[in-house]
């Protein structure tokens, strides 16, 4: 039997002077492609850090490739998250100081592997992102930012790759063509992917979905 990409059970977690939010179990297998369905105040983003080891749960258990969350150190988190798990935030996020490439030579470097520039050059191309190596952050539009988050990302081949809320404030034409990008990196890669969103218009793309209510 295969090892999933992302197992859970039993999980809730708890804000100061709120009640508890529990969530449904989740199984995930390899290329399974999934999305986190739920409107606005729903625990999505709060399941999407717990799943990526961000937040520590108030009760239950992460798997991730095998791995329960729970058992490592802070370090040892950091580090197995660098590896195996990429995200795509609504924001960027990017270095101000760094080039685009540099960002990205950084994220290979922090999870412990040899920077390697002719991957970093290939996946680049492919984003389209080639002519703008040695541009900040501010040089760069919207759309290339959201693409430079998209390689940064996948940069290390993560098992899982996280993407929080991809297609919001796209019209839709732009919502199409970030999911089929995100669909097509996530083959190349060997990744699978996990989309949080309230966004109904891509529910079509994905035979799996969880629905936070």
């Amino acid at each position: 039997m295969n090892t999933p990409i992302v197992s859970t059970t039993q999980l809730s977690f708890q804000y100061p002077n709120s009640a508890p939010i529990e969530f449904p179990d989740i199984y995930i297998e390899k290329g399974q492609h999934t999305l986190l369905l739920g409107d606005s105040g729903s625990g999505k983003t709060t399941l999407l850090n717990i799943l990526g080891g961000l937040s520590r749960p108030e009760t239950g258990q992460v798997n991730i490739y095998g791995q329960n969350l729970s058992l490592l150190s802070t370090s040892k988190l950091d580090q197995f998250r660098s590896q195996y798990i990429g995200f795509i935030f609504q924001e960027a996020h990017l270095l101000k100081n760094l080039t685009l490439v540099e960002n990205i030579k950084l994220a290979q470097s922090l999870s412990g592997k040899k920077v390697d520039v002719s991957t970093i050059e290939l996946i680049l191309k492919q984003l389209q992102l080639d002519q703008k190596s040695n541009a900040y952050p501010n040089e760069l539009s919207r759309g290339q930012l959201q693409r430079a988050a998209i390689a940064r990302s996948i940069i290390n081949k993560p098992a899982l790759l996280i993407a929080d809320e991809p297609t919001a404030a796209l019209d839709d034409n732009n919502t199409h063509r970030v999911l089929e990008l995100l669909l097509s990196i996530a083959e190349t890669a060997g990744s699978t992917l996990l989309i949080t969103t309230h966004d109904k218009r891509i529910k079509e793309q994905f035979s799996k979905m969880y629905l936070l209510k």
